[in-house]
């Protein structure tokens, strides 16, 4: 009895998948939920395990390969023994040809004849998301080259269509659309001591949200600094204690999300966002707690930030930054969040302006502590100091705003016991 392997439900927004890496080959004894193959979306990379035990009989959808939710990726021959090895996936044709001799006219049936443009193409065919994509950049499905199986659209087609711009519906485009894309890249003489690497799909997922931000919100960036003195000093006196109580270390960041929260809790505009012609605000806290990973920047959310102990949110920020590094985060961890914050004092960073995290209208940048020569009671003193900067949305929120949201986190960080007393 064969099991076929599916690409499961790939959450929110998320339509299509790339295969990234098989974990095993073809004639490959495989275990009940055993991992299989590595599937990489915009957001995440997740595994899909084997559906039942016994043996890897084909792969369908090799690496490279982009598949839609609920299609096939390989089946398995349940209980069978290792079968021999398959050609590679990607000659199915030849493949089939061999294993199975057939009159001439026959021979060549794994290679469909090209329906008529009207027929192969028609909007109502497409995925949603490729139909969108064709719909909201005005193109003539018919002059898209597919390179889906058995003749599919797929929306890699679709956007290199709109990066070399050659399939402009011949109707005028409605009103609003996007302006055309540019023309294609010129050829580029390859060099020895070069070398080219596909972008994955997290890394040109970041690259579009990021464009997008910049696009899409009036970015502005408002900065102050903080004397960390009293909660290096904090830290110091409970640290042995709290993770002896609390089997976690007492970090930097719980105490930036609890002011964070309390500054959101005073200037909800802070937590909101603009939803066409309306403002959602937004009466829960998740906050967004950017990780770097080998495969690019991902932020992991932080639910209900505001119910949780320092405790809590150590625990919470350590088991979502040790997913983001073992590329373990689910959909459910990488989607929503209210406001976000990243720190680039890890690598050393003494200032920098932070991106807006979308649809988000706020973010903090924290950065490396120095010690610093500051005026404190009219005399000189060296102070441990971290410039904070808060970029937003200014369509949303206000300098006011902004200044006061950065001057409440300040307060809060240089006299710990405001967040215990709720100040």
């Amino acid at each position: 009895m064969a099991t076929e392997i599916k690409v499961p439900v790939l959450g929110e927004s998320v339509s299509e998948a790339t295969v990234a890496r098989w974990m095993k080959a073809v004639g490959d004894a495989v275990g009940l939920d055993e991992p299989l193959v590595e599937l990489e979306t915009d957001k995440v990379t997740l595994e899909v395990n084997s559906p039942a035990a016994g043996t890897l009989q084909e792969i369908v959808a090799d690496v490279d390969a982009t598949v839609g939710v609920d299609a096939l990726l390989g089946v398995i021959a349940e209980g069978a023994a290792p079968a021999k090895k398959a050609e590679p996936a990607a000659k199915p044709a030849e493949a089939k040809a061999e294993a199975a001799p057939a009159p001439a006219a026959k021979a060549e049936a794994p290679k469909p004849a090209p329906a008529p443009a009207a027929a192969a193409h028609e909007l109502k065919t497409l995925s949603p998301a490729v139909r969108k994509l064709v719909e909201d950049n005005n193109l003539d499905p018919a002059k898209i080259k597919p390179t889906g199986k058995d003749g599919r659209l797929v929306k890699g087609d679709v956007l290199a269509a709109i990066e070399a711009g050659t399939a402009k519906a011949s109707a005028s485009a409605p009103a609003g659309a996007a302006p055309a894309a540019a023309g294609p890249l010129p050829p580029r003489a390859d060099d020895p001591r070069e070398e080219r690497v596909k972008m994955t799909r997290l890394r040109q997922s970041i690259a579009r949200r990021l464009k997008e931000a910049q696009n899409t919100a009036a970015m502005l960036t408002t900065f102050n600094e903080v004397d960390m003195g009293a909660v290096m000093g904090l830290r110091s006196e409970y640290k042995d204690a709290f993770e002896k109580k609390h089997g976690v270390k007492l970090g930097f960041m719980s105490f930036f999300v609890k002011a964070c929260i309390a500054a959101l809790k005073e200037l909800p505009a802070v937590n909101a966002e603009i939803y066409g012609d309306e403002l959602i605000y937004k009466n829960y806290y998740d906050i967004g707690v950017a990780v770097g990973t080998p495969q690019g920047l991902v932020v992991p959310v932080l639910r209900d930030a505001d119910d949780l102990s320092f405790a809590g949110v150590e625990k919470g920020i350590g088991d979502l930054g040790r997913k983001a590094r073992d590329g373990k985060l689910t959909m459910k961890d990488m989607t929503g969040g209210t406001f976000t914050i990243t720190n680039g004092g890890v690598y050393g960073s003494l200032m920098s302006t932070p991106i807006l995290n979308p649809p988000q209208s706020g973010i903090l940048g924290m950065h490396k502590i120095q010690d610093r020569p500051m005026v404190v009671n009219g005399k000189v003193e060296i102070r441990p100091m971290m410039y904070l900067a808060m970029s937003y949305d200014h369509r949303i929120i206000d300098g006011r705003e902004a200044v006061t949201f950065l001057v409440r986190v300040k307060d809060a960080l240089e006299d710990p016991r405001r967040l215990l007393i709720d100040m």
